[in-house]
């Protein structure tokens, strides 16, 4: 009777959860722990591999929990489970869009400090209503365009870097 009770969980909480993804409120975004990791069909390990993601940083957006288990969309709106272990709950972003953007010293300046191709990975320190400081790969930190990143909401400010 257990085993029918567990079963029926888990099915309830994989086809409940399907429906209109695109609508899923995001609980939080998280990115990949490890430079491997695997998206599931459903919450445990006997589900179906969906896809392999192998860039460590990678963002998520968590959709829905279930155990061990976060239900997660990627930025391309892929969508699936990943096991716990396989996520952290540092910050990053995925640059998005056409062509080059620019990155700036600051939010009131012009100086361009480096330009960022869609697809890269960097770290998230802070936000402000149009734009968010990052980090990537040889130290570089500027601001960038809310609108040209994924792994931050909209409306979301916050200030991650240390007070003075």
């Amino acid at each position: 009777m257990i085993r029918l009770a567990s079963i029926l969980l888990v099915l309830f909480v994989t086809g409940a959860l399907t429906t209109e993804v695109g609508a899923a409120p995001v609980l939080r975004y998280v990115s990949q722990r490890s430079d491997s990791a695997y998206l599931r069909e459903g919450p445990t390990f006997a589900h179906k591999v969906l896809w392999q993601y192998r860039h460590r940083g990678y963002p998520f957006a968590v959709i829905a929990q279930f155990d061990i288990w976060r239900r997660v969309q990627a930025a391309d709106g892929t969508v699936g489970w990943m096991s716990a272990s396989m996520l952290t709950d540092q910050r990053t972003v995925l640059v998005t869009g056409k062509g080059r953007v620019k990155i700036f010293a600051d939010t009131n300046s012009g100086k361009v400090v480096a330009l960022a191709d869609p697809g890269v990975v960097a770290s998230l320190k802070s936000c402000t209503r149009e734009a968010c400081r990052i980090r990537g790969e040889k130290s570089i930190a500027g601001w960038i365009a809310k609108d040209r990143i994924w792994g931050v909401a909209p409306g979301e400010v916050f200030d991650k870097l240390p007070r003075r």
